[in-house]
């Protein structure tokens, strides 16, 4: 799809592939509306992006801040054509030791930042006939995240609502994608970093395939939203894993349980190996 003179919302745009893609976007001719809950990153990228476009920061986990962004988005640019829900976190780690006020984040950034975002915009697209709604989940939501309960739980929730969105609005002119990375270089893959995955997830992410460019991922989806997909894969593998997984779920499990116990005694081993 062209992006030209096109209005695209992108959360959590001050990092990784949710910068990527709002360089990405305002090159091919979009007028952006970007958000973070980082100032001054966000800040440095207002500078790059130049006028015309909105910069605003907010924590899309508060859906009253969030929808307030929304509006007032769309008062100073117009209609959002597309929104790219992006923002992301993967603290915690498993289920005994993981605080509840955690659980609720997890799932307030990865999911419920997406409901707001589409009970605000839908209803418009609907009247038009048109709107795209782009999902940054996680091959994690296909798969599952050893060690980070959270994130797994709620990525699998972020694929489940992208594709309710799809089966419900998408002959009404709604187009849904969901894209289902695995590992990007981004502060995601660095641990102690606000909301990053733990040391043992870290590790096994880097170790079941190439690590990508967060820009090499802005433009595989960018090229992948010209074919109208709904499932975007930059790591090709993670469909093959994904079919496995669907075709003998308990052979699945098994592997991933030997997986689980190989990180501490060897490091992380691939999925494919499980």
């Amino acid at each position: 799809m062209s992006l030209a003179g096109k209005v695209v919302l992108i959360t959590g745009a001050a990092g990784g592939i949710g910068r990527a893609l709002a360089v990405r976007c305002a090159a091919e001719g979009a007028c952006l509306a970007v958000t973070d809950v980082r100032e001054e990153p966000l800040g440095r990228l207002a500078s790059e992006l130049g006028e015309h476009h909105l910069v605003a920061p907010c924590d899309v986990s508060d859906p009253d801040a969030f929808t307030s962004m929304l509006s007032n988005a769309q008062e100073a640019l117009g209609t959002i054509d597309v929104c790219i829900a992006n923002a992301g976190i993967a603290e915690g780690s498993g289920v005994l030791d993981t605080s509840d006020d955690v659980w609720d984040r997890a799932f307030a950034v990865n999911v419920r930042a997406h409901v707001t975002a589409a009970r605000a915009l839908v209803p418009a697209w609907l009247q038009r006939g048109d709107g795209r709604f782009v999902s940054i989940a996680s091959a994690a939501g296909l798969l599952t995240q050893i060690d980070s309960a959270p994130y797994a739980v709620s990525k699998h929730a972020a694929v489940a609502f992208a594709e309710w969105l799809a089966v419900t609005y998408g002959s009404r002119g709604v187009r849904v994608s969901c894209v289902c990375p695995m590992g990007v270089a981004t502060a995601m893959l660095d641990p102690g970093s606000d909301g990053a995955l733990g040391e043992i997830g870290s590790r096994v992410v880097r170790g079941a395939g190439e690590v990508l460019e967060a820009d090499d991922v802005a433009t595989l989806i960018i090229e992948a939203l010209d074919d109208d997909r709904f499932l975007i894969l930059p790591h090709p593998e993670v469909l093959t894993y994904f079919r496995r997984k669907a075709t003998d779920y308990e052979r699945w499990l098994a592997g991933m349980r030997r997986l689980q116990d190989s990180v501490g005694r060897t490091g992380a081993t691939r999925p494919r190996d499980a």
